[in-house]
């Protein structure tokens, strides 16, 4: 039954491609506008329950469904996958985390696209290094009173709820024992949303700066309602960030290998079509083996992580290796389409300024490197 479904969704996701994005695209990326029908849309198609579960109003598909439904969705427009992905990693933390009252509050309005939700973890100090963000979380008789500033978050301006990840204990000692994770609404008092980021690629979607000035919310609120478990419940939902990157870079990638397909075929010199050429099919040959070998990787973490057991290390070479591949297979679909490659008439100059938020998101990839030395030395691979 699961898995008809999950065709069914996959082919309805498609059509929604071929018949609401690709009309659209080019005009809303251009100008940097948030594409707020689409979004409508995919909330009608269900897309923002993807992983939520039919108990709690959502369609409950598994991760390797998930990961297509990211591939497909990046084809047409990869920032409609970061309006998705950050939202399915806020539920996934929700659904895997919070107390069986927060699942009823929030699951269900998240499901429909009533609430849709981002993730405050990134300090502009810290980056990567989690352990020493500066927001805190004071703890008082009624509630917390939150101090403190996030960068770079995606559904910063359009989203309505937020996982903020926040010190509970300055003096904890390790650090990552005085994390702790809370679910923040758009209407906390002392909660606002700052700068709007100006970005090379991936626009459209609203990328911002949250801000937290004796915010206020209420004991209820802490995911969990146990102090100190953040860094373990943000560090298991970024496995399944990672997948959903990986997919990403797999669907960038396979559009524009499948443009220079097209392309190929009817670009003719020297009296004969360009794929006659030896270069420009090694170039192709090469493009789709790498594409292969990441959608190999990126379905390999999923199914572990359908399996209930833990990806860091196979989710962490999926994402390093896919975002990789896909910077390097839009730069040779640019050069196989010469000068219309550079242009703005065509649809690879976009691909190919999508390609590096991959390669930053959900960790850096020198970060993911020192990650996955660190689990092949622990396992002996």
């Amino acid at each position: 039954m699961k898995e008809e479904l999950s065709k069914q969704i996959l082919n309805t996701v498609k059509q929604f491609i071929k018949t609401d994005v690709a009309p659209v695209v080019k005009n809303l990326e251009d100008k940097d506008i948030y594409p707020n029908e689409l979004a409508d849309k995919m909330a009608e198609l269900g897309l923002f329950g993807i992983n939520i579960s039919q108990e709690h109003g959502g369609l409950g598909l598994n991760y390797t469904t998930l990961a297509q439904i990211f591939t497909e969705l990046s084809r047409g427009w990869m920032s409609l996958a970061g309006i998705l992905g950050t939202h399915t990693l806020a539920c996934y933390m929700i659904q895997n985390y919070g107390t069986d009252n927060q699942k009823k509050v929030y699951l269900p309005k998240l499901a429909t696209g009533e609430m849709r939700a981002g993730l405050g973890l990134t300090e502009s100090h810290s980056g990567s290094d989690v352990q020493n963000i500066k927001t805190f979380a004071k703890k008082k008789s009624e509630g917390y009173e939150i101090n403190g500033s996030k960068m770079f978050i995606t559904n910063g301006s359009q989203g309505n709820l937020f996982i903020l990840i926040s010190k509970t204990n300055l003096n904890s000692d390790p650090k990552y024992k005085g994390i702790s994770c809370f679910i923040i609404e758009g209407t906390d008092k002392g909660f606002s949303v700052g700068q709007k980021l100006d970005k090379l690629g991936y626009r459209g979607v609203d990328t911002c700066e949250l801000l937290f000035e004796d915010c206020e919310i209420p004991l209820t609120r802490l995911l969990g309602e146990v102090e100190g478990n953040g860094f373990r419940q943000v560090m298991d939902g970024l496995e399944t960030g990672r997948i959903n990157v990986a997919a990403r870079s797999v669907g960038v990638a396979k559009e524009a290998l499948k443009l220079s397909i097209d392309y190929s075929r009817k670009r003719e010199t020297f009296d004969k079509p360009i794929k006659d050429h030896q270069m420009i099919q090694s170039m192709i040959a090469t493009m789709a083996t790498k594409i292969k070998a990441a959608e190999l990787l990126v379905n390999d973490a999923a199914e572990l992580k359908d399996n209930g057991l833990r990806v860091d290390l196979e989710s962490g070479m999926a994402k390093l290796f896919a975002s990789e591949i896909c910077q390097e297979v839009c730069l040779d679909a640019m050069r196989i389409h010469g000068g219309y490659g550079y242009t703005k008439d065509l649809p690879i100059e976009r691909f190919y300024r999508d390609s590096p938020l991959m390669i930053i998101g959900e960790g850096t990839n020198e970060i993911m490197k020192l990650l996955i030395a660190k689990r092949v030395y622990e396992t002996n691979f």
